[in-house]
């Protein structure tokens, strides 16, 4: 991996010597891989048969500087399927580029895996959300990308995907409509959600002026991360299913006192996790058992 300034540039050669590293060290095969956000490390803890790596011991993986994020890679089996765990991921705002930011994604792809599941902690913007609400990811805004901070910038790698990929089906409608019927068959349907993630970089939260803002181009919720992940994964032709948690309410008054802080965030998320441990399992589980879900 090459740097240069706050630039950074991943060979094929960097994911290639990470994949073989991490295949030699395990004997897990996995075809599932999920990104734990803010607070939500512990949807490994279902995992069977479990290996943990620490993310500084893992050639060219950055590493996590985040509360709640716990920087280990964990491989594990859930109801017969061999799975990778990120408990923590990476952002803008740590200093990392995008290359950085999504360089697991494409070790994952080259390891075998065919479905990413993301997972973030987010504040939501839809008057009907309240904290505590799930919300399944069906699109997203990705607001860097359109200032040119897109991880798919620069030589395109036919190795990974085309130069201009699709992004109108970035989230399986088959996974999305197979956690709706989880929902309510776990009794959680009254507050699971659907709705539109929007990305900013961060690392501060919203003012009022760009929380209205972004009610009007249409998300329901938004957070600092996420999209750089799920924009390469659909660009190496990976599945992908996403889950935010709403972790506070955004604020889009002027004359509201309270304010949001990561201690609030990282406090609602130990709140649900459970409930999302129960969902991203059974939804790997029935995975395993579908093979009817295509790749879109």
């Amino acid at each position: 991996m090459h740097t240069k300034g706050n630039s950074c540039c991943c060979s094929f050669e960097d994911y290639k010597l990470t994949t073989e590293w991490l295949l030699n060290q395990t004997s897990h095969r996995p075809k599932i891989a999920v990104i734990c956000g803010s607070g939500l490390g512990l949807l490994a803890a279902a995992a069977t048969d479990k290996q943990t790596f620490h993310y500084q011991d893992i050639p060219n993986f950055p590493v996590s500087t985040v509360a709640g994020h716990e920087g280990c890679l964990v491989f594990g089996t859930i109801g017969g399927k061999s799975c990778v765990f990120m408990q923590g991921h990476f952002h803008l705002y740590e200093g990392y580029s995008l290359c950085q930011v999504t360089f697991p994604v494409r070790v994952f792809r080259m390891m075998g895996v065919d479905t990413l599941v993301v997972t973030n902690a987010s504040g939501g913007i839809c008057p009907d959300f309240k904290v505590g609400d799930i919300m399944i990811i069906k699109d997203h805004i990705n607001l860097p990308g359109f200032a040119g901070q897109h991880p798919l910038c620069g030589p395109n790698d036919e190795r990974f995907g085309i130069r201009f990929p699709c992004m109108s089906d970035a989230y399986c409608k088959e996974l999305r409509r197979l956690a709706l019927d989880i929902s309510v068959e776990l009794g959680c349907e009254g507050f699971v959600r659907e709705g539109v993630y929007c990305m900013v970089s961060g690392p501060n939260f919203e003012t009022i002026a760009e929380a209205r803002m972004l009610m009007v181009l249409g998300s329901d919720s938004v957070g600092m991360s996420t999209v750089p992940e799920v924009t390469v994964a659909k660009h190496c032709g990976l599945r992908v299913f996403g889950l935010s948690l709403i972790t506070n309410k955004v604020s889009l008054d002027y004359s509201r006192e309270e304010k949001v802080n990561h201690e609030e965030v990282l406090q609602i998320s130990k709140m649900r996790a459970e409930v999302l441990q129960k969902v991203v399992t059974t939804l790997i589980c029935r995975c395993s058992q579908d093979q009817s879900i295509n790749t879109h």
